[in-house]
């Protein structure tokens, strides 16, 4: 099930030969979930033909732990009066946390 985009997301796709861009906020969408071998992400933006867009994203679990191995190693870099932001990213891996205890 999709839901609107908390906060903002910046996609970008670099070629050789071309390079896209993308934002997706407050009028967008999104999807995660875990299958058997990683996580899927989908970033939708509705609107007209020429205003649609989406990106599709699959992750597998092991470069997902890297990913966040290497979040954790950057910590640091984030403002320590950001509490705001600091505690979302807490809380919300406390309850993938809690998730992945629950048989």
């Amino acid at each position: 099930m999709s839901r609107p985009v908390p906060d903002k997301a910046e996609v970008a796709l670099e070629y050789p030969d071309k390079f896209y861009v993308g934002t997706f906020e407050h009028s967008s969408r999104f999807e995660a979930r875990l299958d058997g071998s990683g996580v899927a992400l989908v970033l939708q933006h509705p609107g007209a033909a020429d205003e649609r867009k989406s990106v599709h994203l699959h992750i597998n679990f092991g470069l997902l732990a890297g990913i966040l191995r290497e979040l954790a190693g950057t910590v640091a870099a984030m403002p320590k009066d950001d509490i705001a932001h600091r505690e979302q990213l807490a809380d919300a891996l406390d309850e993938l946390r809690r998730a992945l205890r629950t048989p």
